[in-house]
């Protein structure tokens, strides 16, 4: 049959090596292009796989560019504040669309998982220098544990912790203080007060916006502390939602759904620094972290482990071994050490998968 096809039309299927059409049938080279002419861009947000990203080419021109991932990025993460390399429609024009093909290299990560058990790490910001934990005086009363997990983690991932207490005229800081009193963490206080005709102002914004100026900040804190009317205080326009406090559960309402690096500016218009918005978290896994980078965060008991055996796990607080507990009796971690242990020992033993109310 396929010898008489060939007499009567010169040729048969034997003569046709590739078919059009099919796919693979073009060979595939390794070499992927270097994006030489990649435009630089900073992440500022994040929303359902389009990121929005600021551009700089040259001195005074600066756009955002909503941009998605490139495929050749693989399961390379982006995170607000990653610097980036943009190709395609970089002019910000409605309705275009760049692709982000390189992330470079990050100066530090602030991250979490989804509790103490979770291998999965979630990167939360990339290239912050400071992370600023904001909690209540009261209502919500601060939680010791979860400000202790923040600064684990700010320690892990690079930044310098800086403690902001809100809501400052409902209750007296000082009891809150007493808790990281022994820590070297900087630490601001803000208070809202009513003038005579009515207006609120925040005190204490002022020192805020000096500790955050020349710097790139991450606030970071759970629902109904204040947060977001802090952000909308440093950064006017921001539109930051702000909620109230459930009466019931002592717990705020989520405001925020999304990260964002907002510019903080001057009162001439000129950037001074870089405030990143979190959502309110209501839990801080830290199962990436080992247990001596955990101890990080309790400088003010490192000392005491000296005494301990090699290999001790600081974690049961029965045991004659550890010399954490002599440590502490003694004094040593000062008025606060108690409640520093019980907490560094929560946090150790719930990555066994033990609960930790936090």
């Amino acid at each position: 049959m396929e010898d008489q096809r060939r007499r009567t039309t010169g040729y048969d299927e034997r003569d046709v090596r590739v078919r059009p059409n099919r796919r693979g049938s073009r060979p595939r080279t390794k070499d992927r292009p270097d994006h030489a002419d990649a435009v630089p861009g900073r992440v500022l947000t994040i929303d359902r796989g389009r990121l929005t990203t600021l551009v700089h080419e040259g001195q005074d021109d600066e756009r955002e560019v909503v941009a998605m991932r490139a495929r050749e990025l693989g399961r390379a993460g982006i995170a607000v504040g990653d610097r980036v390399g943009l190709v395609g429609d970089t002019s910000g024009a409605v309705d275009t669309l760049a692709r982000i093909v390189r992330i470079e290299e990050r100066s530090s990560v602030l991250r979490r998982t989804a509790d103490d058990t979770d291998p999965v790490e979630r990167v939360l910001v990339g290239n912050a220098d400071q992370l600023l934990v904001v909690t209540a005086v009261a209502d919500p009363a601060p939680v010791q544990r979860m400000v202790d997990r923040c600064l684990a983690a700010a320690y892990d991932g690079g930044l310098q912790p800086v403690l902001v207490l809100t809501k400052a005229d409902l209750g007296d800081p000082a009891e809150a203080l007493a808790a990281w009193a022994a820590l070297d963490v900087p630490v601001l206080v803000v208070r809202r007060r009513v003038l005579d005709d009515g207006t609120r102002v925040l005190d204490g914004v002022d020192a805020v916006r000096e500790r955050l100026t020349g710097h790139e900040s991450v606030l970071v804190g759970p629902s109904g502390v204040g947060k977001s009317t802090l952000v909308n205080a440093l950064v006017p326009g921001a539109g930051r939602a702000t909620g109230t406090v459930n009466e019931n559960t002592g717990r705020g309402r989520h405001t925020s759904s999304s990260a964002v690096a907002l510019s903080l500016r001057d009162a001439d218009g000129a950037r001074i620094g870089w405030v990143v918005d979190t959502p309110g978290v209501r839990s801080f896994g830290l199962a990436h972290l080992t247990p001596e980078r955990l101890l990080r965060a309790f400088s003010d008991l490192e000392p005491g482990t000296e005494g301990c055996p090699r290999g001790c796990t600081h974690d049961d607080a029965e045991t004659t071994e550890c010399a954490l507990d002599a440590f502490v009796a003694s004094g040593g971690a000062g008025d606060a050490g108690p409640a520093r242990l019980d907490s560094l020992r929560r946090l150790l033993r719930s990555r066994s998968g033990e609960a930790d109310s936090h």
